[in-house]
């Protein structure tokens, strides 16, 4: 059986649902998915890509 992400949040950035994205839970890591969308489903990550990839944000990497 699949395990399924739970516990869906969504980003505290996204303004006025033009740009949301929503982060789960799932094993060690996290799957992420569009809230405008969320038949499209969702792409997901361990837990040392999600920690590397929010390392990258919180230092403006993508800026």
């Amino acid at each position: 059986m699949t395990q399924q992400p739970a516990g869906w949040r969504k980003s505290t950035r996204s303004s006025n649902n033009t740009a949301c994205v929503e982060v789960g839970r799932i094993g060690d890591g996290a799957a992420v998915r569009d809230t405008k969308d969320r038949g499209l489903g969702y792409f997901t990550a361990d837990r040392q890509q999600w920690q590397a990839f929010l390392d990258a944000v919180k230092t403006d990497r993508f800026e």
